[in-house]
């Protein structure tokens, strides 16, 4: 049924348990996983306010924080025996690059972490998990 998983990690704790799940998920179905993580680009809205790194030292600094991600994340799928695929992808939207990626990685499904917000924490920081059980056209399963 599921060939090609699409797992986000955002470096929590809880998307590395989700990776964790989508292994033992992807393992007796012969499924494979596609590792991805969203790096935020360097925000040019306000250049004139002091900025404590340039360009250049954002975008290394966090390629290597998302890098650091998908090594842990691979490892956790390795120990499981399920082969697995990384990705990056540069983006202010989490969701729509989550939805962009399953595309372009042929998946057949997401499988990502939710963090149980509620109430007013979850109207304020939004839920991305939400948004991609919104707007996605494949399905989506939510792991707690």
């Amino acid at each position: 049924m599921f060939k090609r998983i699409l797992v986000p990690v955002d470096g929590s704790e809880l998307s590395f348990k989700a990776v964790g799940g989508a292994a033992r998920f992807a393992k007796p179905l012969g499924a494979t996983i596609v590792l991805m993580t969203a790096i935020e680009p360097y925000s040019y809205t306000n250049l004139s306010e002091y900025r404590p790194e340039s360009i250049e030292q954002y975008d290394e600094r966090v390629t290597e924080e998302a890098q650091k991600r998908l090594e842990t994340a691979k490892s956790i799928c390795d120990d499981a025996g399920v082969v697995c695929s990384t990705v990056s992808v540069k983006s202010f939207s989490p969701s729509e690059a989550i939805i962009e990626q399953a595309e372009k990685s042929k998946c057949d499904v997401v499988f990502m972490a939710s963090h149980g917000r509620k109430g007013l924490a979850a109207v304020l920081l939004g839920s991305e998990t939400q948004k991609v059980l919104t707007h996605s056209r494949i399905p989506v399963m939510v792991y707690r």
